[in-house]
């Protein structure tokens, strides 16, 4: 499958209508729940390292360092994958599932339309389009939980709070977490697709492929971290 998609992505002329309506129903409709998941570990991630800094020097300090350094390199792109996994990758594998065990797609066939081109090459590119954004929508929604939460609770100053990021972070802290999207993208994309496109048993099938999908793409995410993160690390990033 991987080699098919690969092949059909570079010799033939992409279904970019096809690929817009699965970026929407990826992306934007997956915005809401991926905020409201930054917001709210943004929030616990500014009261927990506040208090603890505070009960080891007396001082709440760097918050707004440790809040952004944990979002933006780990936790927000692991945690808007995870996501996005749960939920965008569950539609698109009972999608094709559905489509599999309806024999549309041996329809498709019949009527000389190849199934990777019209249905995997647009839900590639979407995942692969959408997931970058989604995360960088995410850091930032996060940080300014976590910013809030410093102001009301631990009573810190916002120009306290981001003078921290910009002094102590840079952009390749964030460059490192926005690429590492890419490969989760890639991951969750290769999974729903293989396990929707494998799918055998009729409805009870469906429910099956569904949920390996979700299972396997959220451990997954989980594995590719160690290793992208390794990567990256050793290349500087």
């Amino acid at each position: 499958m991987f080699y098919s998609v690969v092949f059909w992505m570079v010799r033939s002329r992409i279904e970019w209508g096809e690929a817009l309506k699965e970026s929407v129903k990826i992306g934007v409709d997956s915005f809401l729940v991926t905020a409201l998941t930054s917001l709210f570990t943004g929030m616990v991630l500014a009261l927990q390292m506040g208090q603890t800094t505070r009960n080891l020097f007396n001082e709440p300090i760097y918050t707004g360092t440790m809040v952004a350094y944990s979002l933006l390199k780990e936790l927000g792109p692991v945690l808007t994958s995870i996501v996005v996994a749960g939920r965008a990758g569950a539609v698109v594998t009972a999608e094709i599932a559905s489509m599999k065990v309806t024999e549309q797609i041996d329809a498709l066939y019949t009527l000389g339309t190849n199934p990777t081109r019209y249905l995997l090459v647009p839900r590639f590119l979407a995942f692969m389009f959408t997931l970058p954004i989604l995360t960088i929508f995410a850091d930032f929604i996060g940080v300014f939980g976590g910013c809030f939460v410093s102001a009301v609770k631990l009573k810190i100053s916002p120009y306290i709070y981001f003078n921290d990021i910009f002094t102590y972070l840079d952009c390749s802290d964030f460059l490192h977490g926005v690429v590492k999207t890419f490969f989760f993208a890639f991951m969750i994309a290769t999974v729903s697709c293989y396990k929707g496109m494998g799918t055998k048993g009729g409805a009870e099938g469906v429910g099956r492929a569904t949920t390996e999908a979700i299972v396997v793409s959220m451990v997954l995410v989980m594995v590719l971290d160690y290793f992208v993160s390794s990567l990256l690390v050793a290349v500087g990033l």
